[in-house]
This record gives C-alpha cells, structure tokens and sequence, in this order.
C-alpha cells in the first residue's frame, strides 16, 4: 500500500512509533495556557504549565508540588489546572481526569476549564466525551484557537481528520503560525501517511522559537519514517523518539486502540 506522496506505507513498527507519538500529543494535549504572551482570541493566562514540556523527572516533581497546593484547596482553579496537567505528564491520566471533573463542579461555566477537562478525558482514552467537553467551552462567535486545535486533535484520534484539519486552518487564522496548531495539523498528515506534508508543516513549527521539545521529536520521528535517520537525530538530538520494533511490548496503544471511546 503506497501513501498519499507515493512513498512506502511505514511498516507496523513505525506506525506503532507514530501511534505512540499521537498518544504523547493527546497526553500533553494543547497547553492550557501559552507562557508567554497570549493571541487574541485565547483563553490561557500564564500561570499555567505546559505539560508538554515537561520532562518524566519535572513532571514529577509538578505532581507533587501542585498536588500539595490542591490538596490545600481543591477549589482553587490554578492549582487544579497544574495538578492536571502534570499528572498528564506523568502519564496519570485516570487520576487527571477526576481532578478536572471535580474542577469543572466547582467552575461549571469557566471556558479554561472545561477546555482542560475535555485534554483530560482524551488524553484518558475517552475521546468522545473529551469532544463533547471541549465543544460545550467554545463560544461560535468568539472561537479560541486552543479549543479549535484540542478538539482537531480529538478528531484525529477518531480518524477524522478532513474534519480534524478544517478546524487547526481555522485556528492558525486565530493564531497565525502558532507552532501547537502546526504540531497537530502535520502529526494528522503523518496519521494518513502523507509524510511530505508532515514533514512540510512540522518544519514550519520548528523553525518558531516557541516550538516544545515534543513538535521537534515529532518532526523526527516523521524524518525518520522518510529515512532520514541522521537528520532525524540532529534535530531531536539524545532525546530522540526511536520506533519500536514490531514485536517492542513498551507500547501498548495499537492503531485502531487509539480512536476508541475509552
């Protein structure tokens, strides 16, 4: 089976490598908020960690310092937030999603958190409850690009993806160039095969400063399916995502599991 730029369909091993770096995205998710200064249109404040920048031993130590403040007072919506997102990084996704269900009580109208809320619950398995979430905080007249990128990435996950990439050309209108949105519209290009173009917009992303860790080892990982192993590992450097070999048991996530309902 040929992709859609006439190139090889990756073999099972490195499709198992792209499903994995598909399920870091919807574990990381779009940050909550941006660290630096926010586009017009999105709901971040720069309180807020990224968790996908987040390596296992910061994220860590991320879960349990904001699971200190939390635990202080579960009300309080910056340490439920960090609390989330950290233990996403952690890979504690069960335990994220009652975090941010027991958040979204507590501030049943906040856009930032249902956003959150709705990560968490993809990032858990449960894409079309993430997707409901997610779309319940949009407002049609004043969208925000993080949304319209969360719920593109949703979709992807579903294996949606015309619809998934309608809405991520929707938020770079939003937020011109913004290296999150880039991440996500070439990881979907990658998901259907069509390697020439992940590669295309994931260097766009990279060449932003802003760009995380997580778009570079994408971007990698996508050279490393076109056979460009050593460009690969000067962009990602020692932190490169290597793909698993066939019979690898580190990734338990297989291609159709990732667009299922958890």
């Amino acid at each position: 089976m040929k992709n859609a730029v006439g190139g090889n369909t990756p073999g099972w091993g490195a499709r198992r490598a792209l499903a994995c770096s598909f399920a870091c995205l919807m574990l990381a998710g779009c940050q909550t908020a941006s660290t630096g200064p926010s586009h017009t249109g999105s709901i971040g404040n720069s309180a807020t960690i990224n968790a996908s920048d987040l390596s296992p031993e910061a994220a860590i130590g991320a879960v349990q310092t904001w699971g200190a403040a939390y635990g202080r007072n579960e009300k309080d919506k910056e340490a439920a937030l960090n609390y989330a997102a950290a233990l996403r990084a952690a890979g504690q996704t069960g335990q994220g999603v009652a975090v941010m269900r027991k958040a979204a009580i507590y501030h049943p109208a906040d856009r930032e958190v249902l956003a959150a809320f709705g990560k968490a619950l993809a990032a858990d398995g449960k894409f079309k409850e993430g997707l409901a979430t997610v779309r319940r905080a949009q407002m049609l007249d004043n969208p925000d690009w993080q949304l319209l990128a969360t719920e593109g990435g949703i979709l992807d996950s579903l294996g949606k993806h015309e619809d998934a990439r309608a809405l991520y050309q929707q938020a770079l209108v939003l937020a011109p160039g913004e290296p999150q949105i880039l991440n996500n519209l070439g990881l979907s290009y990658a998901l259907t095969d069509e390697l020439d173009k992940a590669e295309e917009v994931l260097r766009r992303a990279v060449a932003d400063p802003r760009a995380s860790l997580k778009t570079k080892q994408n971007l990698a990982l996508v050279l490393r399916l076109k056979g460009k192993p050593q460009e690969a590992a000067q962009i990602s450097g020692a932190e490169m995502i290597v793909a698993p070999t066939e019979d690898s048991g580190a990734q338990e996530n297989t291609w159709a599991e990732l667009a299922q309902d958890g």
